[in-house]
């Protein structure tokens, strides 16, 4: 039976857009619903990730062994259900609840079709095919803001339905094809977290630090200052993300996923420092496109590290694992990122965020060049 790619990228775009309309909607819904400032509105973005990064290994095992259509519908469904929450949230810890319950389900959604994905592809295209299926996931978070903004105070119902239009397209694709197999049982951290995996993991989590310190504090810094780029700041962000993911995915292949990271991200510290610093509105929004810019290429460069490493075993668990660094990343950034900009200011915020970009090229250049397989 021949794989759905193609209808699994539309299921998975649809839930990612949702999760990434959030995004754009939290950080005036949470202090003109419930009266938080940066703490609170960053907490509310970044909790979902920590759900999403418990999920995605689970959801990866699950997937591994011939699950991932039951695993990949529930994703669609949490996902309603968690953004009917927030909609309907009577208080702040209410919809901290709700945002966990969407994180797990955008972890089950991605994580369990990726292996889909990959197992109707050779070995020697997993890497490319990888890197062309996240898309369906990072254009999504890129997206998602551009269509909060369009639909303004319907936000939330957007976001229902979208994430019930991707469950519908799981829920009418046929079953995974691959031999359904007994779960092994996991007797050794190497089960849950395969050697290779780490050091590209921690470059892409260092990364989302940065993603995160954007997702949650860059339309209130804009603000605060009134620099009125807000309603169009994160459209601006997705832009060039999304346009240099499409022109520049190649040089992965090319270069090689050390190479990308460590010089993609130098340009997203340049762009973090440079919104710490900017006081106008030109300034700021041309740092957010370089911001874009700089985090476009992370993840397919990791991903090239990753099954480089791993050599195609376990795929699912494998990248699983490495994405859940990036939640990770992101789920620090929030809470952390608006502790700072609370006590000592957004300019503050983001030059720590800058601070993990420069980690996060130090660890990418300690990823051997070619990865050997931990047979």
């Amino acid at each position: 039976m021949t794989v759905p790619v193609r209808r699994l990228w539309v299921a998975v775009l649809f839930g990612y857009l949702a999760f990434g309309a959030t995004l754009q909607a939290l950080p005036s819904y949470v202090p003109e619903k419930f009266g938080g400032g940066a703490l609170a509105s960053g907490t509310a973005v970044g909790i979902a990730f920590l759900a999403t990064a418990c999920g995605r290994p689970f959801a990866g095992r699950l997937a591994d062994a011939g699950r991932s259509r039951p695993v990949v519908l529930t994703g669609g469904v949490l996902a309603a259900i968690g953004g009917l929450g927030q909609l309907l949230a009577p208080d702040l810890g209410l919809l901290l609840v709700a945002r966990l319950v969407m994180g797990a389900g955008e972890a089950a959604l991605f994580s369990a079709a990726l292996p889909w994905v990959l197992s109707g592809a050779r070995v020697a295209q997993r890497g490319r095919l990888a890197g062309w299926f996240g898309l369906s996931m990072w254009g999504g978070l890129a997206a998602g803001p551009v269509i909060a903004t369009l639909v303004g105070a319907k936000v939330w119902w957007a976001v229902v339905g979208l994430s019930l239009a991707s469950a519908a397209l799981v829920l009418t694709t046929p079953s995974d094809p691959g031999r359904l197999e007994p779960l092994a049982r996991i007797r050794h951290p190497r089960d849950l977290v395969p050697a290779g995996v780490p050091l590209p993991g921690a470059t892409i989590g260092l990364a989302a630090y940065c993603y995160g310190t954007v997702a949650a504090l860059l339309v209130l810094r804009l603000r605060a200052d009134n620099l009125d780029v807000d309603n169009i700041a994160l459209a601006v962000f997705a832009a060039g993300f999304l346009v240099t993911r499409f022109a520049g995915s190649p040089l992965v292949d090319r270069f090689g996923g050390r190479s990308v990271a460590a010089t993609t991200v130098t340009l997203e510290i340049v762009a973090l420092v440079g919104l710490a610093l900017a006081i106008d509105s030109g300034t700021a929004i041309t740092f957010t496109a370089l911001a874009g810019v700089g985090l476009a290429l992370i993840y397919p460069a990791c991903v090239s590290m990753t099954l480089d490493r791993v050599r195609g075993l376990r795929p699912g668990v494998s990248m699983g694992v490495m994405t859940s660094f990036w939640d990770l990343g992101v789920m620090a950034a929030g809470p952390l990122g608006g502790l700072i900009a609370e006590w000592a200011g957004y300019q503050q915020a983001f030059l720590v965020a800058a601070g993990a970009g420069l980690a996060c090229v130090l660890v990418a250049l300690r990823v051997p060049s070619r990865g050997v397989s931990p047979r």
